[in-house]
């Protein structure tokens, strides 16, 4: 009797200690899943906080303000000496902002003989507009003597305070914008005349140390040349690597240290690449300073690790059984490799090419090495000219000390960061487009 009631109860405990084991196993899948919920969920917070804080302050960089202003191109003012307005030198030396202060006095009624007033004109309006009027003049020398309508930039200090971005209710003293000047502000507004457009300058001009004549030009056609030299160098070099290594290579010491120092290269840090681009390039081989085709050398040396890495993974993808049935077929190992591998093997090549490329456009450390942080105003006409990138653009223009320089930094961050993201966006539309499981 007592050996039967034991072995009841045991027997009922045992359910129960299940049903325990199962809740608790269920409470720890519960516990995990909130965990994974909670890291994502802080993770998208901070990109967040992170796309908030640069959309917010460069969103206006893409918008300038301007004035429409109809400009007496004076002979007075730009041959005071009366000879012949159609020399060169002439046209050149020429103070244009006077053209512009002198038409702005006459539509604000600002008499021409207060110096404060004048003062505060000359401040009203983008230096600018002297490689403007110059440019215009020079091109068509009949203007001279004519009244031209022109959209005038805006100075970087007046620009901030039409957008917003100054707070024009503290005392005249503390603020970099007069009275006087927000009272004209008002009244062009009112008219029509001055107004927000389209910054096309930001995508034109090149390096100033004015923000409102700043452009991204320089750095775009730098990046363009660069990424340009990397797709033609890294590409061909790393698939030719990795089809060797993968596919001709026997295994032996000699390819296991190969290997080894392939992977290690890809963790290397990009300012090493910087230093071994500014030793060999630059000081052997005597290459020019912030040149494009330095700048793509050096990211050509920093990208062909990852290539290799990702082509190797794809040609492993391909099942054995391709390689097997071509060569049972009569083809060659060539054959093999290049009919019927490699093809295959495409999409994942593809994909980690544009990843490295990605990459390489971020890079901002080894191009500060070779001298691409120069101030370079003119576009490069070819990749030996001197030239800049993006992020070495965003990280000149975050060291400068003027506010409006803030937005331009921002507006060059959505920029770049909109270049990435195409890039990222391709590369898996293009994997799931065109990859096969097998």
């Amino acid at each position: 009797m007592t050996d039967t009631t034991f072995t009841s109860a045991g027997q009922a405990a045992q359910p129960v200690r299940r049903d325990i084991g199962l809740k608790r196993r269920y409470a720890a899948e519960r516990r995990f899943r909130l965990y994974g919920i909670a890291a994502i969920s802080v993770g998208v917070f901070f990109l967040c906080a992170l796309l908030w804080s640069v959309f917010s302050q460069g969103y206006s960089a893409f918008w300038q303000t301007t004035i429409d202003l109809a400009v007496r191109i004076d002979e007075m003012v730009i041959d005071p000496k009366k000879q012949r307005t159609t020399d060169p030198n002439v046209l050149i030396t020429a103070n244009y902002p006077q053209l512009v202060r002198n038409a702005l006095a006459e539509r604000l009624g600002v008499d021409k003989n207060d110096r404060m007033a004048m003062r505060d004109l000359g401040r009203f309006y983008s230096d600018g507009v002297r490689v403007q009027l110059r440019q215009m003049v020079m091109n068509n020398p009949d203007l001279i003597g004519t009244t031209q309508t022109i959209p005038v930039l805006a100075a970087a200090n007046i620009d901030s305070a039409f957008k917003g971005q100054i707070d024009l209710s503290v005392p005249e003293a503390n603020r970099k914008v007069s009275d006087r000047q927000i009272a004209w502000m008002k009244k062009l507004k009112d008219e029509g005349a001055m107004y927000q457009a389209f910054n096309k300058g930001l995508f034109g001009f090149g390096a100033s140390s004015r923000p409102e004549t700043s452009g991204l030009g320089v750095a775009l056609v730098g990046s363009f040349y660069m990424m340009l030299i990397v797709l033609v160098l890294s590409l061909p070099i790393g698939v030719a690597a990795s089809i060797y290594l993968e596919e001709f290579a026997r295994k032996s010491r000699f390819t296991d240290l190969i290997e080894v120092n392939i992977n290690n290269l890809a963790a290397v840090p990009s300012i090493v690449f910087g230093l071994l681009g500014l030793a060999v390039f630059i000081n052997f081989f005597g290459l020019p300073r912030s040149a494009s085709l330095v700048g793509g050398l050096v990211l050509t040396l920093m990208t062909l690790p990852t290539i290799i890495i990702a082509t190797r993974a794809a040609l492993r993808a391909v099942p054995p059984s391709i390689r097997a049935a071509a060569l049972g077929l009569g083809a060659s190992r060539t054959q093999m490799v290049f009919h019927h591998v490699l093809p295959l093997a495409a999409p994942g090549i593809l994909t980690g090419t544009i990843i490295g490329l990605a990459h390489a456009l971020g890079e901002t450390a080894p191009l500060l090495l070779i001298g691409m942080v120069a101030f370079v105003a003119d576009i490069p006409a070819t990749p030996m000219d001197p030239a800049t990138a993006l992020p070495v653009q965003i990280y000149m223009w975050a060291n400068e000390a003027e506010r409006a320089f803030v937005e331009r930094t921002s507006g060059a961050i959505i920029v770049l960061l909109l270049f990435l993201a195409v890039m990222n966006i391709s590369a898996i539309i293009l994997r799931r487009r065109f990859e096969r499981r097998w």
